[in-house]
């Protein structure tokens, strides 16, 4: 009989995405090392444009009962199940992008003489306000969730392991040590998390969970 491949997510996946894998002969183990939370936020001061780089800011901003102001504002933001979020929400989205990176150099090569509202996490890359700041973008930022992390120890032995965020990596690095597993990274930022202290890392074509698992299935079918 051959020995099940062992599957560790570092957060908690959907039914679907648990179907997916199962459905491939992966038997998974799964937690959640990081939690969000929205926080208490004020909106004023608020520049013409606004910036979103999760689901969470947008889930925050979506429960202030001062929302409907901010639709008639463009949103620029990072990944599509964002963008769509904000669509199905009402929002206008001017432009959407996979990685903040590639959302500040289109800001700052199209849409540079614009002004901006960035609505982060407290535990936000410095990726994105420092490439418009040092493009004298004018920016400003409102704290709308925290993450923190929840890191435990793993008792399964894994073969590979599926991070979504570099906070994600930070968590599990503090209970657990890295080996041999192939480490399933979203995205760019997740891996580069990981550079030193593993080379076992494949990144996913676009930065979704279902592109992690498909990654995940390929590998192991």
């Amino acid at each position: 009989m051959t020995k099940s491949i062992q599957i560790l997510s570092t957060k908690t996946l959907s039914n679907i995405q648990k179907q997916e894998l199962r459905k491939a002969g992966l038997e998974l183990t799964e937690a959640d090392f990081i939690q969000t939370a929205n926080k208490p936020f004020e909106i004023k001061d608020l520049n013409d444009n606004l910036i979103f780089t999760s689901q969470n800011a947008v889930h925050s901003i979506l429960a202030d009962p001062n929302c409907e102001k901010l639709k008639s504002k463009n949103v620029f933001c990072v990944g599509l199940k964002t963008k769509i979020l904000l669509s199905d929400s009402g929002f206008n989205v001017v432009a959407y992008t996979g990685y903040a990176s590639d959302l500040a150099e289109i800001i700052t090569l199209i849409y540079s003489q614009e002004s901006y509202t960035f609505f982060s996490g407290n535990l936000r890359r410095e990726t994105l306000p420092k490439a418009l700041k040092d493009a004298n973008v004018k920016l400003n930022e409102i704290q709308v969730y925290e993450t923190s992390l929840t890191p435990q120890k793993i008792k399964t032995t894994a073969a590979a392991i599926l991070f979504f965020s570099p906070s994600g990596v930070d968590s599990y690095l503090k209970e657990n040590t890295i080996k041999k597993e192939t480490c399933f990274c979203i995205g760019e930022t997740t891996a580069q998390a990981l550079e030193k202290i593993t080379k076992n890392i494949i990144i996913a074509d676009q930065p979704t969970i279902e592109d992690v698992i498909e990654d995940v299935i390929n590998e192991y079918k």
